[in-house]
């Protein structure tokens, strides 16, 4: 039994000493590269014979543990024989503000260096200093102390005192998940046909430390399929902790139901789902102020107790559970479960807490990060999501706003917001015939008022603690735009768009594959898996993967006497829908009488779908229909699903969008869904930035038309004709409505059990 506990000075500290409450009214974004630059600034004055980054390490046995605890000492100075620790501290906020002799957990890391110091040098004194530098004055405060061993010692002990029950519980923990994980048996009585490979495989790929890429039929059962050999890698000691990624709350609802699957079968694992800010906030406005907030006010001074009661009592850490220990510990509910994000074995989330650079959970250093696996699900909708996480854009009516607020206001913000807006007009008018067009690159002068606006924007947050919810907002658009200009490539494209009076500048991530490479380096295993990661080069290419992964593509188990496939070859092309519509009506109408029951139809658009379902409540007569509103809630789209019955007598159509809430992560078993029919080939409409994808890809000698219309848009056909075959006893219809799907380009893209198609 593991009673080692490893874990760095800095983490322990701040999980002993971290006080006070959350607080976003404002907060300084100065990069941690304007810190590093503070430190190294400061250790360039250290004298001949100093020491800089020294790293350190003790082993404190303590109640049954053994703590390994380790960190880096930012200084190790000697005056005359008098042996120093310096530990930096770098602010943005004014020294002057500074409390006291310096903060409490400042002290208590720089005290647990000196002690290990003191105790590797046999030193029976030791000096402390807190040196404080602001990032952009370097003006530098320094706070000292003197310390006895037996002094330091008392302390360090004291440390560990209050580390130990979290520590212990961890422990005694780990040791339970280890010993059930190694014994547990798959959670279902026989795998599926494919599932016991799809298995073999991803554990293959996580003993070997690689990648893996996977096209697995819908209705297999890919979430158990790829979390079971993971949690059997876990109980090996290959992992120590699983993301479980997705883009949707139904795929975060099938992942819990696995794990609680799997944990009903004797696994004790710790599993927890994040829930977006907004969705799980307990205020009717989502604003982290302490003097708002009472879950907000005081946090840090209760989330340690939270923290040990949730771990002491739950596995399943979902959003209700999350919310009941929030409430009872008063507890911000997001923040919490942010922080139990560190604690526990499994996290299941959304993307972008790993992948996208605003939000990612920035205290997975890089030990743990090489004993995390990543199973990425519905991986296709990581594409045009890694494009949104990457791409930046500005607006001038925002400056033009700002100019008029603080014109009387504030000088600084004022003249910055000014000559912005000026900057945008100039540049609107150098392409006064165009509506898009593209930008060279930047103009510097553009870029060095955006920083001024920065430098102006942070003093008066500063002071005003951001009353200006304008200026606020403001603020971190530019400080994105900022940071995404770092990282422009040849993988972007910068264009201007005129919208009315206003006028957009975006930093546009076209190809997203060397950025979602980089996002997740250091993980041990990334699997991405998807019924319709199809065709595998085109998602292997830009989703960021390199020719040492494994690839997999696993056939259905269904047989193709499960389903009926018919091609209805007519033009649903935008110049023809109203010439059309008529036909699909009657396609629509001759299907439900010779094969009555449930069936979903799926639109390109929102107007296309009005058109036809205006058409057809025209000739339906009795016929029930659903339609898919704009903006549904979920209690509406539980609703909307909840319609499809078992063993309905009379016939119902839902009518949906193609690519939306309804296509994808829906399973309607058995008779609550009978038919699918699909209206076009799902081409995104023409437009700009599509364009730019196309001729980027062109320029690489792939075929662009395909990276930016063909493969996205019969991605989502191929999603919306997956809702229908769901497990060995469904049988059932898909209509294909277009003549396109006769074409070669279009057919080698449906599944092998679609191809036996009658053309109708």
């Amino acid at each position: 039994m593991s009673t080692n506990v490893q874990i760095s000075v800095r983490t322990l500290v701040e999980h002993v000493f971290r006080s006070g409450s959350i607080d976003n009214r404002f907060r300084s974004q100065t990069t941690l590269l304007d810190g590093t630059r503070a430190h190294q600034k400061i250790q360039k004055t250290y004298r001949d014979g100093d020491q800089k980054e020294v790293y350190v390490s003790i082993e404190i046995p303590f109640e049954g543990l053994t703590f390994f605890i380790d960190g880096r000492c930012d200084g190790l100075l000697d005056r005359d024989g008098e042996v120093t620790v310096d530990e930096i501290k770098s602010s943005s906020q004014p020294l002057e503000r500074i409390e006291g002799d310096g903060y409490p957990v400042h002290w208590a890391q720089a005290k647990m260096y000196a002690y290990i110091c003191a105790k590797d040098n046999d030193l029976q004194k030791i000096s402390v200093q807190l040196t404080y530098v602001h990032v952009g004055t370097e003006e530098k405060r320094y706070f000292k102390m003197n310390y006895t061993f037996s002094e330091l010692e008392t302390f360090v002990l004291e440390v560990i005192k209050g580390f130990a029950p979290y520590a212990k519980l961890q422990q005694e923990h780990r040791n339970q998940r280890n010993t059930s994980s190694k014994e547990l048996a798959f959670p279902f009585d026989s795998y599926r046909e494919g599932q016991r490979k799809l298995a073999g495989v991803v554990y293959k790929t996580i003993l070997d430390e690689k990648n893996l890429f996977v096209k697995a039929p819908t209705g297999i059962g890919k979430t158990i399929s790829t979390m079971f050999p993971t949690v059997k890698a876990m109980g090996e000691g290959l992992l120590n902790r699983i993301f479980y990624l997705t883009a949707k709350t139904i795929t975060r609802t099938a992942a819990e139901e696995a794990f609680e699957r799997m944990q009903s079968c004797g696994l004790s694992m710790k599993s927890l789902t994040i829930t977006a800010k907004d969705k799980v906030c307990f205020k009717d406005e989502t604003n982290c102020q302490k003097d708002y907030c009472e879950f907000a006010n005081g946090y840090y001074d209760r989330i340690n107790d939270a923290i040990l009661d949730i771990f002491a009592n739950e596995n399943r850490m979902t959003r209700e559970v999350i919310e009941t220990y929030a409430r009872k510990h008063t507890v911000c509910p997001f923040e919490f479960s942010i922080d139990l994000a560190y604690s526990v074995d499994v996290v299941i989330c959304d993307y972008n807490y790993i992948f996208d650079p605003r939000v990612s959970l920035k205290r997975l250093f890089e030990e743990q990060k090489k004993a995390t696996a990543l199973l990425v699900d519905e991986a296709h909708n990581l594409v045009d999501r890694g494009r949104e996480m990457f791409s930046a854009s500005l607006n001038k009516e925002m400056f033009l706003q700002l100019k008029k607020e603080f014109k009387d206001a504030n000088k600084m913000v004022y003249e910055a917001a000014n000559k912005l807006n000026s900057l945008f007009i100039s540049l609107k008018k150098e392409h006064a015939d165009s509506n898009e067009f593209i930008i060279e690159q930047l103009d510097g002068t553009f870029l060095d008022w955006l920083t001024k606006f920065v430098d102006a924007a942070e003093e008066v947050l500063m002071l005003r603690n951001g009353s200006s919810q304008r200026l606020l907002e403001a603020f971190f658009m530019v400080q994105q735009f900022i940071k995404i200009t770092e990282l422009l490539d040849d993988h972007y494209m910068i264009y201007g768009e005129k919208d009315r009076n206003n006028f957009i500048i975006k930093l546009f991530c076209i190809d997203p594959s060397a950025l979602l490479k980089q996002m997740g380096k250091g993980y041990r295993s990334k699997v991405f898996f998807s019924a319709t990661l199809s065709p595998l080069p085109y998602y292997q290419d830009i989703l960021g993967g390199i020719e040492e992964d494994y690839a997999l593509s696993i056939p259905s188990p269904f047989s193709q006497e499960q389903v009926d496939v018919f091609i209805k070859s007519l033009s649903t092309r935008y110049r023809d829908r109203d010439r059309t519509k008529e036909a699909i009506v009657t396609t629509l109408k001759t299907l439900i009488k010779n094969r009555p029951g449930n069936y979903l139809i799926f639109f390109p658009s929102y107007q296309y779908l009005l058109a036809v379902y205006d058409e057809f409540k025209q000739v339906a007569g009795e016929t029930n229909t659903l339609i898919q509103a704009s903006g549904m809630s979920e209690m509406e789209r539980e609703a909307f699903l909840a319609a499809f019955k078992l063993d309905q007598k009379e016939t119902l159509v839902g009518f949906a969008v193609l690519g939306g809430i309804f296509s994808e992560g829906v399973d309607l078993i058995g008779d609550r869904l009978n038919g699918v029919m699909v209206v076009g080939v799902g081409l995104p409409q023409l437009c700009f930035e599509r364009n730019l994808i196309k001729d980027h890809f062109y320029k690489k000698e792939k075929n662009g038309y395909d990276y930016a219309y063909v493969y996205p848009g019969m991605n989502k056909v191929l999603q919306a004709g997956g809702r229908l075959i769901r497990s060995e006893e469904d049988h059932g219809t898909i209509v294909l409505v277009d003549d396109r799907f006769l074409q070669k380009q279009y057919q080698t893209l449906l599944p092998l059990e679609w191809r036996q198609f009658k053309i109708i």
